[in-house]
């Protein structure tokens, strides 16, 4: 989780220097980010119905390995091709690795309150992983360079494999022939993967392009025809029974709005330090360092206890109004912001994220069996993932959109930038409150815990 969280946001702070030293144009740039999204999210929900049937162990080793070598050949890549194909390499090792994770979890702990902790650590590992990318992709691409950021995988890559190796117990599955439908693999790899295309391709052609509601449209019936097979299969890849457990159902859709507003928080605010207040790759890191700490606390420390006294639903809501107020704040933020005094309350108020992450975690994985553990888990994170297209796509189209605008109609640069994150926060805080509305209405209050 640590590797492949630091992966995600040590690049985002390395693509100025990639793109001039392999000459990358903006809109090539951008599929060093989408070719891994697309493998990642396309591919999450097959990699753990196969941890089901072969064996959660198997998937999380081979991933592991094919990760690490992936990011070895990222960091001696020479040219766009090679970088872009090699990062589809890691989104694919991603997919295996993730995907079977908290179904390992699941079924290593399956007594609640162990279970929270054991989630609560696994959310701290990922805010771990995020700050010290953040932090360590500007460190290492100013002092060194951008090649580096991949090779920081491959120790951390190997350990995890010997580690895996060594500790985890042996779990073999049924076998490909209980489950292995074939034609419900391929419908869903094709919708998800066509689909985070037409997402990440939307701000570029336009969200009205024929373009784009053409491979929508074709994306949907994909979704729709794995939907009537899974209906009609005798073993299906995705037991569509899962969807009637309302927790289940209810955490994976206010994840989708959830991550869409948080990633977009993310990338914006990182944009907003450094296009608009001039601060550096490094600086930057250290300026979002306290909004993952606090997230990473929250989780480890508070989320498991405060879910066990109150219910996941009720520290869920308290999570969703903190993100809420959090961006609600960035709203009328100033080009000429003082950090302490505009963007770190913003940033202690984003721990709410720490109870978040959790309780969505436990509520998705809720209605998962030993069974089907590994196709619950790869639910989830494929949500995820398509949140996180969604906010991406979505906001910076409409901060990019809004800003060109305001300087067309003679507004400075810096304020014309500026007005088009407010607009991008106003959204994401939008979605946000959307979020929590869902919240409120579709997950069950707890009856009583002891």
């Amino acid at each position: 989780m640590l590797m492949i969280v630091l992966d995600g946001s040590i690049v985002t702070v390395a693509l100025p220097a990639i793109q001039d030293d392999l000459g990358f144009t903006p809109a090539g740039l951008t599929w060093t980010l989408n070719a891994y999204l697309i493998a990642f999210g396309g591919l999450l929900l097959l990699a753990g119905r196969l941890g089901d049937l072969i064996g959660r162990k198997r998937v999380l080793i081979a991933g592991l390995a094919v990760f690490t070598a992936a990011s070895l050949l990222c960091a001696v890549a020479t040219g766009q091709a090679v970088l872009i194909a090699a990062r589809f390499l890691q989104g694919v090792g991603g997919a295996m690795a993730s995907a079977v994770s908290l179904g390992m979890i699941v079924t290593l702990f399956p007594e609640p309150r162990e279970r929270g902790r054991a989630i609560g650590a696994f959310s701290f590992v990922g805010a771990a992983g995020a700050s010290i990318g953040q932090v360590l992709g500007g460190v290492l691409t100013q002092a060194l360079n951008w090649h580096w950021i991949f090779l920081i995988n491959l120790p951390l890559g190997l350990a995890a494999a010997l580690l895996a190796l060594r500790v985890l117990e042996s779990d073999r599955g049924p076998g490909l022939r209980a489950g292995a439908d074939a034609l419900g693999a391929v419908l869903i790899t094709a919708a998800l993967m066509l689909g985070i295309y037409t997402i990440v391709g939307a701000g570029t052609s336009g969200w009205t392009s024929a373009r784009t509601l053409g491979l929508g449209a074709l994306s949907l019936a994909l979704l729709a025809a794995f939907l009537l097979r899974q209906a009609r299969a005798a073993e299906p890849l995705l037991p569509l029974r899962m969807f009637r457990s309302r927790d289940v159902s209810g955490a994976n859709l206010v994840q989708v709005l959830t991550i869409s507003g948080m990633f977009g928080f993310q990338i914006m605010v990182a944009l907003y330090l450094q296009r608009v207040l001039g601060y550096g790759a490094a600086a930057t890191g250290l300026a979002m360092l306290p909004a993952a700490a606090a997230i990473g606390a929250v989780s480890l420390l508070l989320s498991a206890r405060l879910s066990a006294r109150f219910g996941e639903r009720a520290v869920l809501l308290t999570g969703l109004t903190m993100l809420l107020a959090a961006l609600a704040l960035l709203v009328r933020l100033p080009s000429d912001a003082d950090y302490v005094v505009h963007l770190l309350p913003t940033m202690l108020l984003v721990s709410g994220g720490g109870l978040v992450l959790s309780t969505l975690a436990v509520l998705g994985m809720s209605g998962a069996g030993p069974a089907d553990a590994g196709t619950a888990s790869g639910l989830f994170n494929t949500t995820q993932q398509i949140g996180g297209a969604l906010g991406v796509a979505v906001l910076t189209t409409l901060a990019d959109g809004r800003a060109a605008a305001l300087v067309a109609t003679g507004h400075p640069m810096v304020e014309a930038l500026t007005g088009g994150f407010r607009l991008a926060f106003a959204v994401a805080a939008g979605l946000l409150a959307a979020a929590l509305l869902l919240a409120a209405v579709l997950l069950r209050p707890a009856v009583s815990k002891d």
